[in-house]
């Protein structure tokens, strides 16, 4: 059987089908830092547990569920490219001229 794709197919490789490889290096990387900061700091185990999964859950759903299916690494660059540059221009009309 042969599978005919078009050439402008976008063929990403995916674990188990639902996140890029790239996005789950990404979130496996920000969960440490996020484990180590938080046992540094704390010593209850709840207050460790809950604080993890509100710093965690968040960007996890984020990658799975993204934004029109784009790599959350690429939204991260997109929002501090905007930051960097923020241009927005404010046009005061004049009311007297009318």
């Amino acid at each position: 059987m042969k599978f005919i794709f078009p050439q402008n197919y976008n063929f990403k490789n995916k674990f188990l089908g639902v996140v890029e490889y790239s996005t789950l290096l990404f979130n496996i990387i920000w969960d440490l830092f996020i484990f180590s900061f938080v046992n540094l700091l704390f010593q209850n185990a709840t207050i460790k547990i809950f604080i993890f999964i509100i710093f965690c859950l968040p960007i996890f759903l984020f990658s799975i569920v993204g934004f029109n299916h784009e790599n959350i690494i690429y939204i991260f660059i997109y929002l501090i490219k905007y930051l960097k540059s923020t241009k927005l221009y404010f046009y005061h009309k004049n009311p007297h001229l009318f």
